[in-house]
């Protein structure tokens, strides 16, 4: 190369690096649930291996190094933690501080080109905005190996706080049991949405999922089957315990449910005291509803369900307990009411919270107790009128075992098909005339695993129509639309891959290749 062209290329290379980068533009983010204000100021912020993550208390230290460990793989940066009393010059800054409108869940990010801002009420807000960081970023960052590229995330400004206070999902562990690691796995994709409950369905006619120490044979005998005749399982108090923490961590509650008076099959096979014959029947692994009862006359059965509630109490500290109560079908009604009264008061004599299905609302309700529509608008309506709140779960529209169409391979449609696009298009506040925005607790979105036999089951039903249920129960309802949400559902596919599940590619959505 002669002297000449080398100086004119020089010439250029510097003429292109002090070129102005092409302006960004954070509204076009693709962020799920969708943010509630969003501002963009055209420059952008960028991540690389000298960043560092600085927090303003003590208590936000491990949500700070649960950023650094969601950032390191993609990237290979060690980002390290520190605390700073007062906004660093440069990095990425967390810190509590008050603004009434962000509540306890709420966050504000405050992005420019030197120094991202996490500023929130509560450390869970700290965590929800962190989740948001991670979507800002490219979807290579959710690769488990190291990805050469740019790390940046467009300036601006987003404000985000959640529509609904109660935001869950239910995982059911009786009809085919899931261990410890498919829960927490689970619990981690929840908690890339913004998901703050995790209802499990510990117990039915096929399986006792839950250790009760004064009550042995409930796992020994209940526990040992599933639907299909597989080896079943159980959590022992201890892996409970686990799991409630490792759900805290990610600041999700886990809701317990022991289903009865109906439901119960696993329990009256274990203990045939609680069976007006006093036989025990036989194992169940069938599909059917409907069929069981406890003896609601016996007051073995009282002192039964009011040890099963200490103890599941002693290892629960979040406020609720789900006592089911659905389709109790053989439990005359003039004596599943005096039931359903006294198992709420047992709830409440270990300062629980009791949820049940809508089907409890027959009965009389404590106003505190909450109930949980999936099936009967009449009974949504006597919630309404007894001052109850209610949890929307409409099977039509929220459970996660309907199949997608007619040639899914898994899942049930007895309650209709439920399309990536059918489960995101309702408004919990609209969607039963009886109930107004102003009853309504949250949004459940349920799934039984009657065909649902191992993790990557779980994940096909799951996904993608997880994110629009965190969509619905985040997300302001005048700012929803269908047409804007499939396309920033489009780019989650390629997140979903690199995280390695196995999701339904819905022709409904135009996914990024």
């Amino acid at each position: 190369m002669n002297k000449q062209a080398f100086i004119l290329l020089t010439m250029a290379a510097a003429l292109f690096s002090c070129a102005p980068k092409e302006p960004t533009d954070l509204t076009q983010n693709t962020v799920i649930p969708k943010p509630v204000l969003v501002t963009a100021t055209g420059n952008s912020f960028q991540l690389n291996d000298e960043t560092g993550i600085f927090v303003n208390r003590d208590e936000l230290s491990s949500t700070a190094a649960y950023l650094s460990e969601k950032l390191n793989p993609a990237t290979g940066f060690e980002l390290a933690v520190q605390t700073a009393d007062e906004a660093p010059t440069s990095g990425i800054f967390l810190t509590l501080g008050h603004d009434p409108e962000l509540g306890d869940e709420g966050y504000e990010l405050l992005i420019d080109k030197k120094l991202l801002t996490v500023r929130a009420n509560q450390p869970a807000g700290i965590f929800r905005g962190i989740q948001t960081i991670r979507q800002l970023l490219p979807a290579a960052i959710e690769n488990k190996t190291v990805q050469e590229m740019d790390w940046t995330i467009p300036t601006g400004t987003i404000r985000d706080f959640p529509e609904y206070e109660y935001r869950g999902t239910m995982l059911d562990v009786a009809r085919h049991f899931l261990g410890v690691d498919d829960v927490k796995h689970y619990l981690d994709l929840m908690a890339y949405y913004k998901f703050n409950v995790m209802h499990l369905h510990l117990s039915d006619d096929q399986g006792w999922r839950i250790e009760i120490k004064s009550w042995p044979k409930l796992t020994e005998i209940g526990g040992s089957t599933e639907v299909g005749g597989g080896e079943g399982g159980f959590f022992t108090q201890e892996q409970y315990t686990e799991l409630v923490n490792y759900a805290a961590e990610r600041f999700i509650t886990i809701v317990p449910e022991i289903d009865m008076p109906g439901h119960t099959n696993a329990a009256l096979a274990s203990y045939p005291e609680l069976n007006c014959d006093g036989k025990a029947p036989e194992l169940y692994t069938g599909t059917e509803v409907g069929f069981s009862t406890l003896c609601t006359d016996k007051e073995i059965t009282y002192q039964f369900v009011d040890d099963v509630i200490r103890e599941l109490a002693e290892i629960t500290p979040g406020p609720y307990i789900h006592i089911g109560g659905d389709e109790s079908h053989v439990t005359k009604l003039e004596d599943y009411i005096p039931f359903i009264e006294r198992v709420q008061d047992i709830v409440y004599s270990y300062e629980k919270t009791m949820i049940g299905w809508d089907e409890v609302t027959l009965a009389k309700l404590d106003q505190r107790s909450i109930a949980q529509y999936w099936a009967s608008a009449e009974n949504a309506k006597n919630a309404v009128d007894q001052g109850v709140k209610v949890i929307m779960s409409p099977a039509a529209k929220a459970y996660l075992d309907m199949q997608y169409d007619s040639i899914s391979p898994l899942g049930l449609h007895w309650a209709g098909y439920i399309e990536v696009d059918t489960g995101y298009n309702w408004d919990p506040a609209t969607y039963n005339e009886s109930i107004g925005r102003e009853n309504i607790l949250g949004i459940e979105a349920p799934l039984w695993t009657e065909t649902v036999t191992n993790r990557s089951d779980m994940e096909y039903l799951v996904f993608p129509r997880l994110a629009g249920y965190a969509e619905i129960g985040w997300s302001p309802a005048n700012g929803r639309n269908w047409d804007d949400y499939k396309l920033r559902l489009s780019s989650h596919g390629n997140i979903y891959d690199s995280w390695g599940i196995n999701y339904y590619r819905s022709t409904r959505v135009p996914w990024q290749e």
